[in-house]
């Protein structure tokens, strides 16, 4: 986020070290995605690669900064991030991106003393380059920083979270979430906030994919499902409606993943019994969004899928009784 809203505690963490006399040289962003770790990853070595009476650019790529992410998947991908559009990427991080980076720190930074190489996500990062990594995090070039992104700290090397420090973000509250949506979405207001807030569950990015994805009226079908149950399937078929009629395979993993999170918020106000529901629903659409990505699943059906899971969480009329 712009102005990277309810981060205070890993500010207050990171400025203290940059005040001490020796900054440790590597650092893992921990943290679910959409909290806004790479955004601060790239502000934080704005400010690390700074230096009094040294002019910065104003805008566009910073020549001490050195950002690692997913390539565009093709040549027509690359075209579209070239002309600025929305484009599709590879899924891992090369070991060929690391060794061009390393040919770089070679050299002295351009500016000042000091360089940041960011890696977005280091989760994506292929075995191979994890190794090349590991060279550059045991013996770093002189005056250079690693800020490893990561969603999911645990699929790092030991070998890699021993030589950082690890910067833990944590969800946002509520007011935090409003904040950062009515800054970045502005034109979302009743009903659409109070969802993508909900779908969110602490992370900015999160909930602004899902306002993207024009989810709200889904999010309200779901929450139905969960509470009415659907004897009759009319809240499934409402369900269909509002995601389409053949919605691609990003919005079909949006709507697994939103599902799953209305049962999350379901799970603070339920009884010991539909809690067990709850979970029991949740591995099934846990398994869906692991299945979704490589299965060709038909959308209709498993949409259907999506609604009865949601529906099996409300109590029946006998176990109401």
């Amino acid at each position: 986020m712009r102005k990277l809203i309810g981060h205070d505690e890993a500010w207050a963490v990171w400025r203290a070290a940059r005040a001490g006399q020796r900054m440790h040289h590597g650092w893992i962003l921990a943290g679910r995605e959409g909290l806004g770790k790479a955004a601060f990853a790239r502000a934080a070595a704005a400010e690390l690669v700074a230096e009094q009476g040294v002019v910065q650019p104003a805008s566009g790529a910073h020549p001490d900064i050195h950002v690692l992410e997913p390539l565009p998947s093709n040549d027509d991908e690359t075209k579209k991030r070239d002309e600025g559009k929305a484009y599709t990427r590879k899924r891992n991080i090369s070991v060929d991106q690391i060794r061009g980076v390393q040919r770089r720190l070679v050299t002295r930074p351009t500016l000042g003393a000091r360089r940041a190489v960011i890696i977005d996500a280091a989760d994506d990062l292929e075995k191979g380059a994890v190794n090349a990594l590991l060279k550059s995090l045991e013996e770093p070039p002189a005056g250079t920083f690693f800020l490893l992104v990561t969603h999911q700290i645990g699929r790092l090397l030991p070998t890699v979270r021993s030589r950082c420090t690890v910067l833990r973000f944590h969800p946002l509250g509520v007011d935090d979430m409003a904040r950062a949506l009515a800054d970045e979405a502005p034109q979302l207001h009743g009903a659409a906030l109070e969802a993508a807030i909900a779908a969110g569950s602490g992370a900015p990015g999160s909930a602004l994919a899902f306002a993207e994805m024009e989810l709200g009226g889904a999010w309200q079908i779901m929450s139905r499902l969960v509470t009415e149950g659907d004897a009759d399937l009319g809240l499934r078929a409402e369900l269909s409606t509002a995601l389409g009629q053949r919605p691609d395979r990003e919005r079909l993993l949006s709507a697994i993943e939103a599902a799953r999170r209305v049962l999350v918020t379901a799970m603070g106000h339920s009884d010991d019994a539909t809690r067990l529901r709850i979970v029991e629903a949740h591995a099934a659409l846990t398994r869906l969004a692991t299945q979704a990505p490589t299965y060709n699943f038909e959308p209709a059906l498993l949409l259907l899928e999506i609604g009865g899971l949601l529906a099996s969480v409300a109590r029946t009329r006998e176990s109401a009784a």
